[in-house]
């Protein structure tokens, strides 16, 4: 039976936070080729609502360091 998107998302909250930090990191480091290498990362996440929520940290990390 598969998780509910409630228990999925309590399941793998965490880890996406995390993974989204982890590609953040790469940033600096990568500069403006960092958008097409982070595209390329997220496209290889299984399954897609996990990519999603990687995605939607990215963009909250993104936010907070241009706040």
């Amino acid at each position: 039976m598969p998780l509910s998107r409630s228990a999925f998302h309590q399941q793998y909250h965490q880890q996406a936070q995390a993974k989204a930090a982890e590609l953040f990191a790469h940033k600096p480091v990568l500069q403006g080729a960092w958008l097409n290498w982070v595209a390329g990362q997220l496209y290889g996440l299984k399954p897609a609502e996990y990519a999603n929520m990687v995605r939607r940290e990215l963009e909250r990390l993104q936010s907070a360091s241009h706040a």
